[in-house]
């Protein structure tokens, strides 16, 4: 089967922003498809849009399947595993810049605390998203501005995710000038191996 990674980017973000073309391009060297695709209305992300879109991208979910979400694009997949029924299961999650709290910085103007509620205030079913994955990595930074750093306890404790800590990396964003992360392709090939 082949192995196929899924590239969700975040919040008014883009698919050729910061590393996901860099990463894309290296994940194909190493023979995986890779999808990175254009979420749906990226300056008004909502839970349902994005879950049902990244629903009919993935198709039929297998242990060959990854997922590597970016920002609001980590809980995309989340909220999206957490959908799955209990025989649905695929290879693994890569959660960069992650959150389920966010700092008063990520909020430009007052209509980004009302696009942010329901991704705040909707509860999430941990245990049935650990049981949709084989293994989850998340990736931080130590300077990110808007996501915060203690939520990489929440994802440890709640999903067994191994915790990679990356320096002054800030958000992960285009605008960090972020255009490579070896750490994000190293964890995507980790899971492949683990899957074999």
């Amino acid at each position: 089967m082949q192995k196929r990674v899924f590239i969700i980017h975040g919040w008014d973000g883009h698919p050729q922003e910061g590393c996901f073309p860099w990463l894309k391009k290296e994940l194909e060297k190493n023979c995986f498809v890779v999808f990175n695709p254009k979420m749906p209305d990226p300056p008004h992300p909502k839970i349902n849009l994005w879950v049902n879109f990244l629903r009919q991208q993935v198709g039929v979910p297998d242990r060959n399947t990854i997922l590597f979400g970016h920002s609001i694009g980590a809980q995309t997949i989340l909220r999206y595993l957490e959908s799955l029924n209990k025989k649905e299961k695929i290879g693994g999650v890569v959660l960069l810049a992650g959150w389920v709290h966010l700092t008063d910085e990520a909020y430009e103007v007052e209509e980004d605390r009302e696009i942010a509620k329901p991704w705040l205030e909707t509860p999430l079913n941990w245990n049935k998203i650990k049981s949709c994955a084989n293994k989850f990595i998340a990736i931080f930074s130590d300077n990110d501005p808007l996501a915060l750093f203690s939520d990489s306890k929440i994802f440890k404790k709640k999903l067994g995710a191994k915790i990679i800590i990356e320096h002054n990396k800030g958000h992960f964003s285009g605008s960090d000038g972020i255009k490579k992360l070896p750490s994000a392709l190293k964890a995507v090939l980790e899971m492949s191996e683990k899957n074999k």
